[in-house]
């Protein structure tokens, strides 16, 4: 039996991994007392006593987890931003290369990647590692997601009464240009520039669509969408999450909510071309990505329970 607990189980991912590992029968989630749960010998006894750890806490309380670890064998999934750029943990996207399977497969700390970052590591790193998109090109990437990606505020919010009417509308935030997850955006695609990023929260609980515009003169001589195209179904033709589809009308934010699926579409014409990645941002963006992980780190078939 698999011994998991999860720090933070009452935030939105904890929540969410919980509901699926209740319907596994291999797993065994190891429960504090709701007195005991800001404990920190109580959280100590229990991370040492998981095989794996799933950190579901703001930045500080995950470093401060972490260094409470003394079992060499528990594994660490963090959800929080705090390890995502360190490069003695593993970057959990496993389908992004055989080497990021790999450092999943083999490691015990794994940095779970952000949801907005999920979809444009997913679009941009094949395309750069290809070499058909200079590493110093001017990203911009526009985002929408579903109000649960704010946590249990924004769902107050967003479900509560009397209700701002301002919620109707998507609103633009991360107005400073400052996103907590473009750090991870621009290392793990070996970008010398930061893009300009810029996110949407929308009046649907949850579900991402992240677009990529891309301007064909800008790329490798040749290269258009055809051509990049054929560099993503490539490059994920063996995944069993990741796959490249083709939409020529609408593409909804909430087509794979509930599920730990990715859909990259590629779009446009031989002048232009936007790169667009859908996913459930609590699925393949938080807790399905975690499961994935550690399906992977515990030599499981990584679909198991999702």
């Amino acid at each position: 039996m698999i011994k998991v607990f999860i720090d933070g189980r009452e935030g939105t991912t904890g929540l969410r991994i919980d509901e699926r590992l209740k319907l596994r029968d291999d797993v065994e989630v190891l429960r504090l007392p709701e007195d005991f749960r800001k404990d920190v010998s109580a959280r100590c006894d229990a991370i040492n006593s998981s095989d794996v750890t799933f950190l579901c806490l703001p930045d500080d309380a995950a470093r401060e987890a972490v260094s409470l670890v003394k079992n060499r064998n528990t594994v660490v999934i963090d959800a929080s931003t705090a390890h995502r750029t360190r490069e003695d943990w593993a970057y959990g996207f496993a389908e992004l290369s055989p080497e990021h399977r790999e450092k999943i497969a083999s490691g015990k700390r794994i940095a779970n990647p952000g949801c907005y970052a999920s979809g444009f590591v997913a679009l941009v790193y094949p395309l750069v590692k290809a070499g058909i998109v200079p590493a110093d090109y001017p990203f911009v990437c526009h985002a929408v997601s579903g109000y649960s990606g704010g946590g249990k505020k924004a769902i107050a919010q967003y479900e509560g009464a009397p209700r701002d009417p301002a919620l109707d509308s998507p609103r633009m935030y991360a107005l400073s240009l400052s996103h907590k997850h473009l750090p991870e955006m621009k290392k793990v695609c070996a970008l010398t520039e930061t893009p300009i990023f810029n996110p949407y929260i929308c009046d649907f609980y949850s579900g991402m669509s992240v677009s990529v515009p891309l301007f064909c003169d800008h790329l490798k001589g040749g290269t258009g969408k055809d051509e990049i195209e054929t560099v993503l179904c490539e490059h994920y033709q063996d995944s069993r999450f990741v796959r490249v589809e083709r939409e020529e009308g609408f593409l909804s934010a909430v087509g794979l909510v509930g599920t730990n699926r990715m859909n990259l579409y590629v779009n446009g014409n031989a002048e232009r071309v936007i790169l667009t990645a859908t996913l459930d941002n609590l699925g393949k963006g938080a807790s399905g990505a975690a499961i994935q992980n550690m399906n992977i780190a515990l030599g499981l078939d990584e679909s198991l329970g999702l």
